[in-house]
């Protein structure tokens, strides 16, 4: 069995607080992990589509962003299927678009990867702001390791790095 693309991919507004998180998640994840040559980390911002051929050129999506559910700011969700709707950075974004409605347009364009969403409920996703709140600046490190260990399970390892 040949081994998965993977395409971490953290998404976000950084100029509004909380909806950056995704972002800093990858940047963070990117530091502390030695990665497989199969896994590709990538800062998506707010492109929306325009990660289309990036998207299309892996078999699993882990996007990172955080999303509106009922629970408490900090609450940390895996969301697969029907779930993905509720991430956040896609909708609303520059180009219009969520993410299921670019995982359809990459089905349509010949390949739709596998998608996961690991999201946070933010405190704070609409002031004008490039830092996180501290409720999810806080929550930054168990959230990279809930992600780690999700895709050790589904057989992706990651290797800390030494710190200095």
């Amino acid at each position: 069995m040949e081994t998965p693309r993977v395409l971490l991919l953290g998404v976000g507004n950084i100029l509004l607080s909380d909806e950056g998180f995704g972002v800093a998640a990858v940047g963070r994840l990117e530091r502390d992990y030695v990665w497989p040559d199969t896994v590709r980390l990538l800062d998506g911002a707010t492109q929306g589509l325009m990660l289309m051929p990036d998207i299309m050129d892996c078999d699993l999506l882990v996007v990172l962003d955080v999303v509106l559910g009922p629970e408490a700011p900090g609450t940390i969700y895996l969301l697969e299927g029907e779930d993905l709707r509720r991430s956040l950075s896609f909708r609303d974004s520059m180009h219009q678009t969520d993410l299921e409605d670019t995982l359809v347009s990459c089905d349509l364009a010949g390949h739709r990867p596998r998608a996961v969403v690991f999201g946070i409920q933010p405190k704070d996703w609409q002031t004008l702001s490039p830092a996180l709140t501290p409720e999810l600046e806080a929550r930054l490190p168990e959230f990279c390791a809930k992600v780690v260990a999700e895709l050790e399970r589904r057989g992706i390892r990651a290797t800390p790095r030494a710190r200095s």
